[in-house]
């Protein structure tokens, strides 16, 4: 007995559909979903000639609680636009394909607001760009589509959509992730203190001189296929640069109120991209949560026993909240916020944590801090993921703590690194950027190695001064980090800064005005900024080899051991180390973890003068006496005044 096949839709299209199906198939023709769902059906096409979003959103509803799978066709703008094929019980619907293609599209905002008028008011009748042509094409394709599904074998549409221009006939084939969030399909799971608990477990190293558990080579496998796409990707652009010294290569995060890019600056342009899209996920992971529901909404008064303290992580000064304009309120412990579960290593339990911590974008309007990626990680393991966000906020406190302190730290010889790489790099800096490179040592009381990279311009145009800095185990490890920092800056900001000179001049007479994350790199860019950084460039100080500065540490088999060793360090520091997992649906399909990392009492970077974040870590104050750099503790006033150099 032959499939039955449903058909919704009128139209060219579903007319053409029905008449290639019927031959071969039962067809059961019906203009909408009223008259229900034959229970025979084996198939369900909503087929139309333009774009009605609510006919799709109904068909969601009505076959997802059928158990039948469905295809797609319609037109939209001139584009004919298949599948995905939905089955009821797997992630990954027409909602999903739709908010993807649609924040991959450049007018992502304006289709946005058109779907959303469309599916409230109805759609229109036929597209005027479907041209007859076009339609038969499409009708082909969705014939030997059905085809292929109803003998069982591989569909096309199986996590895809295909895409065709209906005046020039060319198409394409395009995968498209599951969204987390999507109404339709989604089934996030709640917030929970047991899904919180952190159990470490082994993570071998792909080498023992390395310090990831996944290769470059085995992630490539999926990095592109899965993630990087212009028409539906969660990442929809890349762009190689050939100005930098070094190869860098960065990738587009679409986002419904702009493009977020992200970077990877390595001594390949192949794994360049690689690191830029693993940056691009990590990115995503932090900005929302989207691995789990948030389910906490109550004071930190009636959470007190279970949650983190936001004082203890650093807020503005009551100073700053009383600015006119500034865009956060106090914190008051008997508002009600949203919280998430992270896991607290000093306490060995979870903890609640302030869910504008714990993701980067949240907190304007409704927030007590501006909170940025500080601690935010990426890895092959939730272990792996943990170290390098560890390693994150170590680099950025060492790099504050100098800023503000103004530490006069120990230079360093880089040809005294003995790494034949490291050299080539500052010799390659200095002929092809221009740039003289100044290392420190800004290791801090937890010793993990620490370098803060000054390069200095030796032509008459361009950035006069960038900084930089890198935490690594490896001291070494950390400075390649720090050069690649500064190379991704070198010349590809001359020409705007050359156009903006007047305005860094106002910034250096008006801290205030240092408002965005570029502004501090642009200020330092000034020749008269450089008197700021005297206290690292005096010259009298004598050049320190790596041997002198750094000791040689036991180096692991596993990550997780080196995981340990640092988590004993600050837990004889008592400082505690917080975890909260953001991996997403997105990234643990290839294995990839994110966290986020709090260190509560370590400083966090933040862009814009006026959002500096130091009241209620005194650390700040004592630090500089426990490291020789002062003589007694430092006082709020002491403090450096300027803005940071951090880029």
């Amino acid at each position: 007995m032959s499939a039955v096949v449903m058909v919704v839709g009128e139209g060219e299209l579903a007319d053409c559909v029905c008449g290639e199906l019927s031959p071969r198939y039962q067809v059961v023709r019906q203009a909408d979903f009223e008259a229900g769902v034959p229970e025979t059906t084996d198939l369900a096409l909503v087929l139309q000639d333009a774009w009605n979003p609510s006919v799709h959103q109904k068909a969601e509803e009505v076959l997802r609680s059928t158990g039948i799978p469905w295809l797609r066709g319609f037109v939209s703008f001139g584009e004919g636009v298949i599948g995905p094929l939905v089955r009821p019980d797997t992630p990954g619907c027409s909602q999903c394909a739709d908010m993807r293609r649609l924040m991959a599209g450049r007018d992502r905002r304006e289709m946005w607001e058109m779907q959303q008028k469309l599916a409230a008011h109805g759609g229109t009748q036929r597209d005027v760009w479907a041209s007859r042509t076009g339609i038969l094409q499409m009708a082909h394709l969705l014939e030997a589509e059905v085809q292929r599904i109803l003998q069982g074998d591989q569909a096309h549409s199986e996590g895809r959509v295909f895409l065709i221009n209906l005046k020039t006939l060319k198409s394409s084939w395009h995968s498209f992730l599951p969204v987390p969030l999507c109404p339709a399909c989604s089934r996030l799971p709640d917030d929970s203190p047991t899904a919180a608990r952190i159990s470490l477990q082994p993570s071998p190293k792909i080498s023992t001189d390395s310090y990831r558990c996944r290769s470059i080579d085995d992630l490539n496998k999926v990095l592109v296929k899965d993630y990087l796409d212009h028409r539906t990707g969660l990442l929809n652009g890349k762009m190689y640069d050939l100005t930098p010294p070094f190869a860098d290569a960065s990738v587009n995060l679409p986002l419904v109120m702009g493009d977020e890019g992200a970077a990877g600056r390595t001594h390949s342009y192949a794994v360049s991209e690689s690191t830029a899209i693993l940056e691009g996920l990590e990115r995503y992971c932090g900005l929302a949560p989207r691995g789990k529901r948030t389910v906490v909404h109550d004071s930190f008064r009636n959470l007190e026993d279970q949650a983190l303290n936001p004082i203890k992580v650093g807020v503005h000064a009551k100073e700053q909240y009383a600015q006119p304009g500034f865009p956060f309120k106090p914190f008051d412990p008997d508002r009600s916020i949203n919280w998430v579960w992270g896991y607290s290593f000093l306490q060995e339990r979870p903890i609640l944590v302030p869910e504008l911590f714990a993701y980067y974008s949240l907190g304007c309007g409704h927030g007590f801090v501006y909170e940025t990626s500080n601690g935010c990680a990426l890895g092959g393991s939730l272990e792996e993921a943990i170290f390098h966000g560890i390693l994150e906020v170590v680099e950025r406190d060492s790099f504050l703590m100098t800023w503000y302190a103004q530490l006069a730290l120990p230079r360093l010889d880089p040809y005294s690194a003995n790494d034949q790489e490291l050299q080539l790099m500052v010799d390659r800096v200095r002929a092809v950027a221009g740039y003289d490179l100044h290392l420190f040592n800004s290791t801090m009381e937890n010793g993990i190695p620490s370098v803060l990279a000054i390069a200095k311009n030796r032509k008459q145009k361009g950035l006069n001064i960038i900084c930089a800095a890198g935490a690594h185990l490896d001291p070494v490890r950390a400075v390649k980090s720090a050069v690649h920092e500064l190379a991704g800056m070198m010349l590809t900001l001359d020409e705007k800064f050359e156009a903006n000179q007047e305005e860094c001049v106002r910034m250096l007479q008006d801290s205030s005005l240092v408002q965005k994350m570029d502004d501090h790199s642009m200020l330092y860019g000034l020749p008269q900024a450089e008197e700021r950084l005297q206290f690292l460039l005096d010259d009298n100080r004598p050049l320190r080899t790596f041997d002198e500065e750094f000791k040689q540490k036991a180096r692991h088999a596993d990550l997780t051991d080196d995981l340990q060793d640092i988590l004993q360090v600050f837990h004889r520091l008592n400082l505690d180390v917080i975890v909260v997992d953001q991996t997403t649906s997105e990234t643990i399909r290839n294995g990839l973890h994110c966290v986020k990392v709090l260190i509560p009492g370590m400083l966090p970077m933040t862009f814009g003068h006026h959002l500096t974040r130091v009241t209620g870590l005194e650390r700040v104050l004592r630090v500089p006496v426990e490291l020789g750099y002062a003589k007694q503790p430092l006082t709020l006033e002491q403090l450096n005044p300027h803005p940071h150099p951090f880029p």
